[in-house]
């Protein structure tokens, strides 16, 4: 018997899940917490990255370790990736040796060049555009909390960056209410907009606002990421005045559901758009969140790769 909901299949968006896989993966990543299941999957991964990583890069790799597998780190530096090899030539020849691939570049058409070239599974781990492995671990770790994700609402607070973008995907998917507060210049990705809107139709609810106290109101989870990802950090500076109403604090926490939960996909920049007294108070599950990246990865690979169940 094995584990074979996604087998051979790409991960470049959430909404390349259907709300019933999602549903699947975050039950699987549960057990394999839990201990309730063992499996097996004697495969390589690789994991081609062009930005830095440590969740990312750490998760993925213990989780291949403990499903029986093996990592090769394609680092940039140590392959012709760095001299200016052609993506098309390097995702047919990757092809040739390993079992899946995991990504985390810049552009999103890159990774999709990738998918397209090479016949194996290749799985998004962050671009510019979405960052879905870390929306498993988000909804897992709501999961956790509350029983359940029908009915909650879940308020994101900062850049309208690739967490927005996918936590909207996810959230909608999982029939959770989404509020995205963002600065009118800084919103997320339109066309992802329109499609969360699509899939939460009739189940769940999409908001879009530049009032961050508006989203907070009621909610069950608060969730914020850094005000300049990787590859805007010349930007930082200017963008802190912008975003300082939108930071996590323990104002913003007060209106928030009496006991709603706090996020952060980390690395976290305490005292911007967290304050360490959220950080660290009893309301945040970012420890548990950040765990939750090796068991939901872990799901994910043993779901795409077909790992037998022992």
């Amino acid at each position: 018997m094995s584990v074979a909901s996604l087998r051979g299949r790409d991960l470049l968006s959430m909404a390349d899940l259907s709300a019933e896989e999602l549903t699947a993966l975050l039950t699987l990543a549960a057990e394999l917490k839990a201990g309730k299941i063992h499996l097996r999957c004697p495969k390589v991964l690789g994991l081609l990255f062009s930005k830095a990583s440590t969740r990312t890069r750490v998760s993925f790799s213990v989780a291949m370790f403990q499903l029986g597998g093996q990592v090769l780190d394609l680092n940039a530096s140590v392959t012709q990736v760095g001299r200016g090899e052609p993506t098309v030539d390097t995702a047919r020849v990757l092809d040739r040796y390993l079992d899946v691939l995991a990504i985390r570049t810049f552009e999103q058409q890159e990774l999709e060049t990738f998918a397209h070239y090479a016949k194996i599974p290749v799985i998004n781990a962050l671009t510019d555009l979405e960052h879905p492995c870390q929306v498993l671990a988000d909804l897992q770790t709501v999961q956790e909390a509350f029983g359940t994700l029908q009915g909650l609402t879940l308020t994101y607070v900062g850049d309208g960056n690739n967490m927005a973008n996918s936590l909207l995907l996810g959230c909608a998917l999982s029939g959770m209410n989404v509020r995205i507060a963002c600065p009118d210049a800084y919103q997320p990705d339109p066309t992802i907009v329109q499609k969360a809107t699509e899939i939460a139709a009739g189940r769940s609810e999409v908001l879009i606002t530049a009032d961050p106290e508006l989203a907070a109101k009621g909610s069950q989870v608060l969730y914020t990421d850094v005000w300049a990802s990787m590859g805007q950090e010349d930007e930082a500076e200017s963008r802190f005045p912008i975003f300082q109403p939108y930071q996590v604090n323990e104002a913003l926490l007060q209106l928030s559901d009496p006991d709603a939960i706090v996020l952060h996909c980390l690395p976290a920049h305490r005292g911007e758009e967290i304050t360490e007294a959220v950080l660290e108070g009893p309301q945040s599950r970012i420890w548990d969140e950040a765990e939750n990246r090796m068991h939901a990865q872990k799901a994910l690979l043993a779901s795409i790769l077909a790992a037998e169940i022992l």
